[in-house]
């Protein structure tokens, strides 16, 4: 009887921590803003406010408004489908936008000042990359476009009335499936034009390449800029993109740039004087920078900007007086904005860039500038999911608070930003440690060190749910960018180019000990997990230390050999992340592969994969699986129905991954 109540007494203190703490099914009512736009004279923002809709499993989204001097906002849109890319129409009279509504991905138009709205569009396949053209007439998007194909055997003989198989499947395709989309319909995306006011799309490209991304029309609006693989071996060589011009009475299509590397988001400045874009010199490395190209459409001269950031820069954004560029970056776990001028230094503008996925705390984010200047943007928060904010005097000042009604009575777990030294090299490693609810730094607390996926990406100061849950069951839990991520410069990542994984497990060993070394942290339950190349790490972890009382490997690579040859990206992964094709390496292959140390592992692992994952092929999973079931080591597999290498992308799938995950390391937690 002693014992007995013992245990009531711990549960019932357990749920009373528990009930002002994150639970599962709190993240259906959790909302994050993206996909920002801002009128010209910056006066409101709208955006695409999304939520999880527990009935159907999935996100929703629409479009809100927010008024920059009351923080009043408005729905633009509503309904339980998702609106997306919202775009701004020049004089901002109307805003177009893709909504789902009516059961496919259909262009909108909404006129504000009455609140009608229009469908124009009746399109086969998803709109992408809204664009409006200058006058405010026509709208360009990117459409896929199936290829016509018929199959080069035809069985006759077939009896009428009779029932035969399916017939086979005919595939030639250099991409033949791709990750979220299963086995893809042979075709490639070109660029089109509808009258704003509806009516049939016209194509304006052709070929056997993909059209696509960021449109930018030049200053007579008689022609627009775009980025694609034009090149004859594009499929084999995906990074080898240009900048091109095409011609719109004409529909001639000319290169502007000419180099290996890719050349993208191409954006012309409002006087039409200078082509900003992005690119680099591709030298077949895991990762380089993408450096800012300004070129003088009048004189044709090229300028290189910024190149001393030593920073990877991923947008452009003109300045209306075009005498600068706007960019974001990521830098040491944090999306940047800077601001270059075309005569003087660079920048920073702002470094509070929020994420717009709150599963786990990787980097990213949105942002939006008026013709005066006022930046809009995502903000970032580990206590939050993005808002909407703006730059006041150098300053994020939010504008929303969506989630004070579902957060605001939560303890959260506090996230606290840690800088080591690797003890393999003295190289220094950013971290995060999240605390659980109520931590009391004399007690020992269970550790779980989560690692992220890429490799080459990185985690920062961003919410988390799946970081707040295991926290909330009372794990400190730890979160590192170890070598290779991005965010810290061309060297660091590269430290990882043909050696992943490598000394990169030495530096999460640091975060670990560090922790250790702290006094709070119980070393008899430290557990482990990661997802994609986390899930890579992960493995690699318990085939080089038995620390750990569980693991959980996520979506993984397990042989380096097999899943280049099955994985949707197969060309670049085995060009860039390797010295050549596996038969030419075997033994490099074989020696990063965490399937080599299957030997060595004794720690329980647990598997966990969606079926429909064409990233890391679960393929990859079942090999390890079994390999460790021959091993005699404690694990099991979770199979993920339906499930790309997005697992979380239903919000079902984010409860059942993290209440496994938990349910596996309690299971082993030699405390329990």
């Amino acid at each position: 009887m002693k014992y007995f109540l013992a245990g009531v007494a711990i549960a019932s203190s357990a749920c009373a921590v528990q009930a002002a703490s994150l639970e599962p099914t709190d993240i259906f009512n959790l909302e994050y803003a993206n996909q920002i736009d801002i009128t010209n004279d910056g006066d409101k923002v709208f955006f695409v406010r999304n939520r999880m809709d527990i009935k159907s499993d999935r996100k929703v989204g629409n479009i809100w408004s927010v008024d920059l001097a009351t923080n009043a906002m408005q729905p633009v849109t509503s309904g339980l489908h998702m609106d997306y890319s919202p775009v701004l129409s020049p004089s901002n009279d109307r805003i177009a936008f893709v909504s789902t509504r009516d059961g496919s991905s259909q262009i909108y138009v909404k006129w504000l000042a009455t609140g009608a709205i229009a469908k124009i569009s009746n399109l086969a396949h998803g709109p992408s990359g809204l664009h409006w053209s200058p006058d405010g007439k026509s709208l360009y998007f990117s459409q896929f476009v199936p290829s016509q194909k018929a199959p080069p055997v035809s069985v006759a003989g077939k009896p009428k009335g009779a029932e035969w198989a399916k017939p086979p499947v005919f595939i030639d395709e250099v991409y033949y499936r791709a990750d979220g989309a299963g086995y893809t319909e042979p075709g490639f995306n070109h660029i089109f034009k509808i009258d704003a006011n509806g009516g049939n799309a016209k194509q304006l490209t052709s070929g056997n390449f993909d059209h696509g991304g960021e449109l930018s029309f030049a200053d007579d609006a008689k022609a627009l800029y775009f980025s694609a693989n034009r090149h004859k071996d594009n499929q084999l060589n995906p990074t080898n993109s240009e900048v091109y011009k095409l011609d719109l009475n004409s529909l001639e299509i000319t290169a502007v740039t000419d180099r290996v590397g890719p050349d993208n988001h191409p954006e012309v400045s409002p006087n039409g004087r200078y082509l900003a874009y992005l690119g680099y010199d591709d030298k077949k490395t895991n990762y380089e920078n993408s450096l800012l190209y300004v070129k003088d459409l009048k004189s044709g001269e090229t300028k290189t900007y910024a190149a001393d950031l030593d920073r990877s820069l991923s947008s452009v954004t003109w300045a209306a007086n075009s005498r600068g560029v706007y960019v974001s970056y990521d830098s040491e776990g944090k999306t940047t904005l800077g601001h270059q001028p075309l005569k003087g230094r660079f920048e920073q503008i702002t470094d509070a860039i929020g994420s717009v996925s709150f599963g786990r705390p990787y980097s990213g984010g949105d942002y939006a500038i008026s013709d005066r200047g006022l930046v809009a943007f995502t903000l970032a928060d580990t206590q939050r999911p993005a808002d909407v904010a703006i730059v006041k005097r150098g300053e994020p000042r939010p504008i929303t608070k969506l989630n004070e009604d579902a957060l605001g009575d939560k303890t959260l777990a506090k996230v606290e930003e840690v800088w080591l030294k690797s003890k393999h090299d003295q190289l220094p490693i950013q971290a995060w440690v999240a605390y659980p609810p109520g931590f009391d730094k004399s007690k020992k607390y269970p550790l779980v060190l989560e690692i992220h996926g890429g490799p080459v990406a990185n985690y920062g100061p961003h919410f988390s749910a799946e970081v707040q849950l295991f926290a909330a069951q009372g794990s400190v839990v730890l979160y590192m960018n170890p070598r290779g991520s991005d965010s810290y410069g061309k060297e660091f990542a590269q430290t990882i180019h043909h050696n992943y994984p490598s000394h990169d497990f030495d530096d999460l060993m640091t975060g670990v000990d560090h922790l250790i070394g702290e006094g709070y942290i119980d070393k008899d339950r430290l557990f482990v997990t990661g997802g994609s190349g986390g899930g890579v790490l992960t493995a690699w972890t318990v085939g080089h230390t038995d620390r750990f009382a569980a693991a959980v490997v996520a979506k993984p690579v397990i042989n380096w050999y097999s899943f280049v040859l099955t994985a949707d990206f197969y060309p670049f992964f085995a060009d860039y992340w390797f010295p050549g094709k596996p038969w030419e390496h075997m033994e490099h292959y074989m020696k990063r592969s965490p399937i080599s140390y299957v030997g060595n592992v004794k720690t329980p692992t647990m598997l966990l994969t969606g079926e429909a994952d064409y990233r890391t092929p679960i393929s990859e999973t079942e090999q390890y699986y079994q390999a460790l079931k021959l091993q005699g080591v404690e694990t099991a597999m979770v199979r993920i129905p339906d499930a790309s290498h997005g697992i979380t992308k239903r919000p079902s799938n984010l409860l059942n991954k993290v209440a496994y995950i938990q349910w596996w390391f309690d299971k082993h937690d030699p405390k329990k």
